[in-house]
C-alpha cells in the first residue's frame, strides 16, 4: 500500500517542492535523474540540492540508485505531494481523510472540502509497468515512457471521459485533475460484486447498466474495462466508475472493447443470478443495439 502523504505535507518547505519538481522534470528524459543535473532542473544551488535531497530521502519522497552514476527518482509519495500542493494552491481541497479503496492501479481517499469529495491517485505503471504499456494506447508512440507519464495519462484520460459523460451518464462528477490525481464527487453505493439483488431487481439493474453504456457510446466513449467491480449500486441508482482505459467510439478496436464489456457484464449476471438471467445472450446483437442507440431490454437478446 502506498502511504497517505497528507501527514508529511505540513513539514515540507517550498524548496523541497522545487527539488521534487526538478526530479519530475528530469524524469521526462530518463528513468533515473543524474545528481549533477538537479541544480539546473530544480533551480537550486548545489548546496541546497544536497540538503533537500537528504530531507526528501528521509520522507521517502524520492529514491536513490547508483548505477554508472548517482541517480534519483520520485516515489509515488513524492508525486502525490506535488499534486496535492497544486490542489491546495487551487483551493480544490483542504485535506485528505480516510482511504476509500486501495488497488494495484489506484488509491482513493476521502477529500476534505466544502462538500464530500474523493481524491484518486493513479498508480498505473509503478508495479505493473510492462502490462500497462501493452494495454494503454497512450503509451504506444513513446520511446521513453516513465511510470509518471503512464499514471498522468491515465488520469487525463479518465478526467476527459468524465467531463464528457457527466451528467448524461451516471458517472462521478469530475472536479479537478493534476498530474496523476483526480478530484471527483464522492458517490454512494457498494460495488455490484458485493451486492445481493432481489430476483425482481436483477434484469432491471443489468438493463440500466447497458443503457448507461449506450448513452456513453452516443457521447463517444466506451468504458473498455467493465466488470462487477466498477459499478456501484445505491438506492438512488447506479454509478459507473474507473474510466482510465476508456477508448473513443471511433477507435480501431472499439467494437471489440464494447463486446468485451457486454460479455463481462452479462456473464457476471448469468453466473450470480442464473435463474433471473436469459439462458443464452447474443452479445453481438446487444452491441449492435448499443451502437444504434436502440437498446431497450436484455430479454430481446436471449431465451428466458
Amino acid at each position: 500500500m502506498v502511504t497517505n502523504i497528507a501527514g508529511v505535507m505540513a513539514d515540507l518547505e517550498p524548496e523541497d517542492f522545487y527539488l521534487l519538481s526538478g526530479v519530475e522534470q528530469g524524469m521526462r528524459f530518463s528513468e533515473w535523474v543524474r545528481r549533477d543535473k538537479l541544480p539546473d532542473y530544480a533551480d537550486l544551488t548545489v548546496e541546497e540540492v544536497d540538503y533537500r535531497l537528504d530531507r526528501c530521502l528521509d520522507e521517502e519522497l524520492i529514491e536513490r540508485r547508483t548505477i554508472q552514476y548517482e541517480g534519483y527518482q520520485l516515489t509515488f509519495e513524492g508525486y502525490d505531494a506535488l499534486a496535492l500542493r497544486t490542489f491546495a494552491e487551487r483551493e480544490t481541497l483542504q485535506g485528505i481523510g480516510a482511504p476509500l479503496g486501495v488497488g494495484k492501479e489506484s488509491d482513493v481517499y476521502e477529500a476534505r472540502s466544502f462538500k464530500p469529495l474523493a481524491l484518486k491517485f493513479h498508480r498505473e505503471g509503478y508495479t505493473n509497468f510492462r502490462e500497462v504499456m501493452k494495454e494503454r494506447e497512450y503509451t504506444a508512440d513513446r520511446q521513453h515512457v516513465s511510470w509518471l507519464y503512464t499514471a498522468r495519462k491515465a488520469a487525463e484520460r479518465e478526467y476527459e471521459a468524465l467531463e464528457t459523460l457527466y451528467p448524461d451518464v451516471s458517472v462521478p462528477r469530475p472536479v479537478d485533475q493534476n498530474r496523476h490525481a483526480i478530484v471527483m464527487d464522492k458517490f454512494e453505493g457498494v460495488e455490484l460484486a458485493r451486492s445481493k439483488l432481489e430476483s425482481d431487481q436483477v434484469l432491471g439493474v443489468c438493463n440500466l447498466v447497458i443503457r448507461e453504456l449506450t448513452t456513453a457510446h452516443e457521447a463517444g466513449w466506451i468504458h473498455a474495462d467493465i466488470s462487477e467491480h466498477n459499478i456501484a449500486i445505491a438506492e438512488s441508482g447506479i454509478t459507473i466508475f474507473d474510466w482510465p482505459q476508456a477508448v473513443r467510439e471511433d477507435h480501431e478496436n472499439a467494437r471489440e472493447f464494447l463486446e468485451r464489456d457486454l460479455r463481462n457484464l452479462t456473464k457476471y449476471f448469468a453466473r450470480k443470478y442464473p435463474r433471473e438471467t436469459p439462458d443464452s445472450i447474443d452479445v453481438a446483437a446487444i452491441a449492435d443495439a448499443v451502437e444504434d442507440g436502440s437498446f431497450e431490454t436484455i430479454r430481446e437478446f436471449g431465451g428466458v
